[in-house]
């Protein structure tokens, strides 16, 4: 994606089945977790460049010991920083009492990060500044331990107004106004009442009360405190947490909108964001690691007895489809295979407009996310490549056939970042200057009468386009560049986790609206659809509909490219310009089972969805620069 956005987070929740003499004598350490928890963590670091933290839970220890662990950091090398402290930790330690530091027993009760539960979280943030305060896992703390509450997640709700309303109702004074607060209480709340209702239980059978401690920890119900707790969640969510006395749980929202996966065998249980980080760091085979059911939560109890709780009955799957096209590790293989034929069925567009002329033709790719939908776009064009051959073969144009049997695809690598630029602060008035050159280009291997083709896997903004790709591959004088998009064009914003908040951001929706203020008619019809979301945001948000999908309606999909595409060229450009995108239909027949395409299409799977939309648009009218959730 040239234009960069922030996404979804990433979360990593690991249980050690055995004691850890048992990892000690098998693999040579008693930090077998907290090594796992680095892996599992620094794998997913796509995932969260805003901060990092982890939290880990000792089963079993005495009273007056401490038994929870948390580290986290808004460092620019945020995971770096948590485990180089907590190494350099240990290393005191292990300096200090070398013989000591051999003992699985004495590093439980005498270092910290030696428990069998960790949590880790990579924070992308869409919500709330970036310090520490906002950096997950957060705590609610009590001194009964299945009071304490740990909380991670990769979540956006889009009720925040309504979910603090209700803590309010109860009684509480929440700190602040955002969905981590508002989530975390919630679940305390219910935490504590299932903590009371088990000792109002336990009671009157003469139990004392640190044996009734001991039952109400065999005992609490998590899938209980959850359907309490979710009952008015609207949005898309991977939440994990842990009570403070060792039990576990990870929880997907009813749309399976944001991803997670689980592997379990004898030794330990594991859920991440991403599969393939669990087939790295535990050398576990594809078909054993399965994907969370939507509205469901896994539970592992401090006693290490795993279940599957239904917490939310399942809706129609609405899997996140950016995760295959962008932001998900590409080594996944299913994802491998998606991204590859996200990038053939673009075949027939790009054909259409070079005229099939493969001959003068330079394909390329930015940026490197794109390549892997390169490789399916490359594949295809060789089968028409070689369909062409075949045609003259059969028609017997053998002079021609002699010449086309010479002729390969012309692939090279035409534009490439200069990152060390990127982090170069200058003043305003000299920025874009510099911006334009974050990219160079490859000279000496097109001609003038040439067509440059080059994929990006989305086109979001397209500032980066505009103010320095297209200045610069401008230069090698092509006769045409088309820009080709692995993804639909982005409409709507997104208010499940991905940080595409605001409508004019979205190149898409500035062609729209300048194609609709060209005529007296279009801007009656502007007016008109900001009075219909004005309207319907007084009404319930279960009550609207997403009024800002008409505003398209009354355009094709080529109209807005072509119009994208008008926007884009800077006056300065020689070269034609032209910019296709993916359809939807062809996103939906490579990625069949992701048909999440809100941003896309405005089909939200939540109430909040269409709220949101509404109120996007309102803000945009009204010059309110702020979210909309």
């Amino acid at each position: 994606m040239s234009d960069h956005i922030k996404h979804e987070c990433g979360i990593a929740l690991l249980r050690l089945l055995k004691p850890l003499s048992y990892y000690q004598e098998k693999y040579g350490t008693a930090l077998y977790g907290l090594n796992k928890m680095y892996l599992l963590m620094q794998k997913q670091v796509n995932r969260g460049q805003d901060g990092a933290g982890i939290v880990n839970i000792k089963l079993g220890v005495k009273p007056g010991f401490p038994y929870i662990s948390r580290r986290r950091s808004v460092d620019p090398n945020s995971i770096q920083d948590v485990f180089s402290k907590i190494s350099d930790n240990f290393k005191r330690i292990q300096s200090n009492y070398p013989e000591k530091f051999k003992s699985p027993e004495w590093l439980k009760e005498n270092c910290s990060f030696t428990g069998e539960v960790f949590l880790g979280h990579l924070r992308y943030g869409t919500y709330g500044g970036n310090n520490i305060t906002h950096c997950h896992p957060l705590l609610r703390q009590n001194n009964w331990k299945s009071r304490n509450v740990v909380l991670a997640g990769n979540f956006n709700m889009t009720n925040v107004d309504e979910l603090l309303k209700q803590l309010i109702d109860l009684g509480q004074h929440p700190k602040e106004k955002s969905d981590t607060v508002t989530i975390l209480e919630k679940i305390g709340h219910f935490t504590d009442e299932e903590n009371t209702r088990l000792y109002t239980k336990f009671k009157p059978e003469n139990n004392s009360n640190q044996e009734i401690s001991r039952l109400i920890e065999e005992n609490i119900d998590i899938a209980k405190i959850l359907i309490n707790s979710s009952k008015k969640w609207d949005g898309g969510y991977v939440l994990s947490g842990l009570l403070g006395h060792g039990d576990a749980f990870v929880f997907r929202d009813p749309h399976g909108i944001r991803p997670a996966y689980y592997y379990q065998d004898e030794e330990i249980v594991v859920v991440c964001s991403e599969r393939p980080v669990i087939q790295t760091a535990f050398n576990s085979q594809f078909n054993k690691i399965k994907e969370l059911p939507r509205g469901n939560a896994i539970i592992i109890k401090k006693s290490g007895v795993v279940k599957f709780e239904e917490i939310i009955t399942p809706k129609i799957r609405k899997a996140c489809s950016f995760e295959r096209i962008y932001f998900s590790r590409g080594n996944d293989s299913e994802i491998n295979k998606e991204r590859k034929k996200l990038g053939s069925m673009l075949k027939g567009p790009i054909l259409r407009s070079i005229d099939g002329d493969l001959q003068n033709t330079v394909f390329s790719y930015i940026p490197n996310t794109a390549e892997t939908a390169f490789y399916g776009l490359l594949s295809s064009l060789e089968d028409e490549l070689n369909e062409q051959k075949e045609r003259l073969l059969d028609e017997k144009r053998f002079s021609e056939l002699k010449i086309k049997m010479k002729q390969k695809l012309r692939v090279e690598k035409m534009a490439v970042k200069d990152a060390k630029l990127r982090t170069f602060i200058t003043a305003d008035n000299d920025r874009d200057g510099l911006v334009g050159h974050v990219y160079d280009v490859t000279y000496g291997v097109a001609k003038t009468t040439d067509t440059l083709v080059i994929l990006d896997d989305s086109i979001v903004r397209g500032t980066t386009l505009k103010k320095s790709i297209l200045r610069i591959l401008d230069r090698l004088k092509f006769k045409k560049i088309i820009v080709v998009s692995s993804a639909p064009q982005i409409r709507y914003p997104d208010c499940y986790g991905i940080d595409m908040a605001k409508l004019g951001d979205f190149i898409a929706f500035k062609a729209t609206m300048s194609l609709l203020e060209q005529t007296d008619e279009g801007k009656l019809a502007i007016k008109d659809i900001y009075n219909k979301c004005k309207l319907a945001l007084l009404q319930k948000k279960e009550e609207q509909k997403n009024h800002l999908k008409e505003l398209y309606n009354n355009f094709s999909d080529k109209e807005i490219s072509d119009e994208i595409a008008r926007l884009l060229k800077a006056d300065n450009i020689n070269a034609d310009f032209n910019i296709i995108y993916q359809s939807v239909m062809d996103l939906h027949g490579a990625c069949p089972d992701h048909k999440g395409d809100w941003y896309f299409t405005g089909d939200y799977p939540t109430a909040g969805g269409n709220m949101i939309a509404n109120k996007s648009f309102v803000y945009f009218m009204e010059g309110n620069v702020s979210r909309a959730y």
